[in-house]
């Protein structure tokens, strides 16, 4: 008899992600169910995917609350890392230049390039702004379908829970979970004027974490290009 062996779904866990898994329970409704069912994905859903992670997500967690940064750290150590590719970083290029990422927001699309290029099924956020908004989602998708890839399914923990596609609604007011999240990335990305900075750095963390035993992933072949 033969036995196939089905590879899980991988899912890429975005900054806002571990920040909602780590963040004090919170009394604003729209905040505590985001809480709520990030948890759930966390706990109730690791054995129907493989959560993975990147560089550009261990820097990000690194920011903001030393307490709060320790504990995404320490949430991030057991996932597969998935390492920022040149592939990735011109589809990155290729996001910004089509408008779908403001420049000053240059980590965020390469969050969608890395999961795009690995052929990550599902990458899972709360930030609205850049990675699962619902205006800008179509114009990725197109993006990604010219540059040769298949899109990623970019959702929020509770989308991809239920498996339907859900619209998303405004921010809170306020949101500190989030707003951290976002000075946090400001201050990630304000270190860099390109992709090209932004991937050296990368690269030499990509390194020091490999020494440290960190596990990651390598990049499958690049797209053939498409014929005329």
């Amino acid at each position: 008899m033969v036995h196939y062996i089905t590879e899980k779904p991988k899912v890429y866990i975005e900054t806002t992600v571990v920040s909602y898994l780590v963040a004090r329970p919170s009394n604003d409704v729209t905040v505590s169910d985001r809480q709520q069912a990030t948890r759930r994905l966390w706990e109730e859903y690791s054995d129907a995917f493989e959560f993975v992670t990147s560089d550009i997500v261990l820097e990000e967690a690194e920011r903001g609350d030393p307490r709060e940064a320790e504990r995404r750290i320490t949430l991030l150590d057991d996932l597969r890392i998935l390492p920022l590719s040149l592939e990735a970083a011109a589809l990155a290029h290729k996001l910004i230049d089509e408008g779908t990422v403001l420049p000053q927001f240059l980590p965020d699309a390469q969050h969608i390039a890395i999961a795009v290029v690995y052929n990550i099924e599902y990458l899972v956020s709360w930030n609205y702004k850049h990675i699962v908004n619902e205006t800008k989602r179509q114009h990725i998708t197109d993006v990604c379908l010219s540059a040769g890839y298949r899109p990623t399914t970019l959702c929020t923990p509770a989308a991809l829970m239920e498996e339907i596609q859900m619209k998303e609604q405004p921010e809170p007011q306020t949101d500190p979970i989030l707003e951290e999240c976002y000075r946090m990335k400001a201050e990630f990305a304000a270190q860099f004027n390109s992709i090209e900075e932004l991937y050296d750095y990368l690269k030499a963390k990509e390194k020091k974490r490999r020494a440290q035993g960190k596990i990651y992933i390598d990049p499958p072949p690049p797209p053939a290009e498409q014929s005329e």
